[in-house]
């Protein structure tokens, strides 16, 4: 049986992951190659895996914890995509705030399922709002030192990082970004692209091809650390049905919901890691979203639909207490859509703060080639 190929898609919240992978899919799927995705949040209802499936791509996803330690739902998870048809290659999406990836996910993969799975370079991508201000050491990188943490050690582990968004960068802020990439993780290459328009999108698919000796590159990881880090997070997944009498703007309806909502965390100087809104509705979706406090919020996909009836889901992770975001979110929607007559129905919501990792594996030197 020819082994599936793994490829692992790297970095913090609001990195660009998931538009980095739909667009990976379809170069993919455009070579004749059978293409499965698997998402990954510490709860269920996510953004993520609705926005990749109204594209007509097949997805699985690990709710409840992330990859490292599901990773038995993980493995279960590939085997699922190819119930009806094999993939060749099965692209994976861990959470934004997870690291220690190459110890607990691609070296049991290689360990453990080596007759099945290939596994490629570890990617990881730079978010340049934060990226810039914590490589840079500045002390108000918008997060704790504990979270900053987080964000260097997933560039450590990294076979290669991708330095993405460069169609909202000038030359300079791209090349300080590259600068400082090759000051904290000297000699790993760097590629710079933009997932939204294409630009410098072949420099991933030539480091996603190469064979060798890859995901090699364990840490020296301080669990304390990374735990305090992760639960600096307040996490929010919520669902709801909107409904009114007249036929509304979803597109409108989804920016200003985000817009609001990221007005209202400024105002209590709670930095927004990543915030993001999908509507369903008539066949058609949108997604709008905030990653930073920084940047303005934006309609990354429109639907240009005007329903009278749509499906909401909310997904923030916000440096606050995860009650208080619950209520600013419910707040926020309702006060929007009162003013649109729109009514809201919530369905289901969970805000936590995520636990301590516990991976089901951790490999402390790397799986012999």
């Amino acid at each position: 049986m020819t082994e599936m190929r793994f490829i692992m898609i790297g970095g913090f919240l609001g990195a660009g992951k998931t538009t980095t992978i739909a667009r990976l899919a379809r170069a993919y799927q455009d070579r004749g190659l059978r293409v499965g995705i698997v998402t990954n949040d510490q709860a269920s209802d996510l953004v993520d895996t609705h926005t990749l499936r109204s594209q007509g791509l097949q997805v699985g996803e690990v709710a409840g914890a992330c990859f490292c330690c599901h990773f038995d739902e993980l493995t279960a998870t590939i085997e699922a995509l190819g119930q009806d048809q094999r993939p060749d290659i099965v692209i994976a999406e861990p959470v934004g705030s997870c690291t220690d990836l190459v110890a607990t996910v691609i070296q049991p993969l290689r360990g453990l399922h080596a007759d099945e799975i290939d596994v490629a370079p570890y990617g990881v991508i730079l978010k340049p709002s934060h990226g810039r201000r914590i490589l840079r050491n500045e002390s108000g990188s918008g997060f704790s030192p504990q979270a900053a943490y987080i964000f260097r050690k997933q560039l450590e582990e990294a076979d290669f990082v991708i330095v993405n968004r460069i169609d909202e960068l000038v030359e300079a802020e791209v090349d300080e970004l590259v600068a400082l990439l090759e000051a904290t993780c000297p000699g790993v290459p760097v590629v710079q692209m933009s997932a939204r328009t294409g630009e410098g999108f072949d420099g991933l698919l030539d480091q996603l091809q190469q064979r060798g000796s890859f995901g090699r590159r364990i840490l020296q990881l301080d669990y304390d650390i990374y735990a305090a880090g992760e639960a600096e997070l307040g996490w929010l997944n919520s669902s709801m049905e909107l409904t009114s009498p007249n036929p509304f703007s979803l597109d409108e309806l989804l920016l200003e919901m985000v817009s609001h909502l990221l007005e209202s965390l400024r105002s209590r100087s709670a930095e927004v890691a990543h915030l993001k809104v999908i509507g369903l509705a008539d066949g058609s979706h949108g997604v709008a979203n905030a990653i930073s406090n920084e940047l303005t919020p934006e309609l990354s996909l429109r639907s240009d639909c005007r329903p009278s009836r749509a499906n909401v889901i909310v997904n923030a992770r916000v440096a606050i207490d995860p009650e208080v975001l619950q209520s600013m979110v419910q707040d926020t929607v309702s006060a929007v859509c009162a003013t649109r007559q729109v009514d809201v129905a919530w369905r289901q919501t969970q805000s936590f703060r995520p636990g301590r990792p516990v991976p089901t594996h951790r490999y402390s030197e790397p799986v012999a080639d």
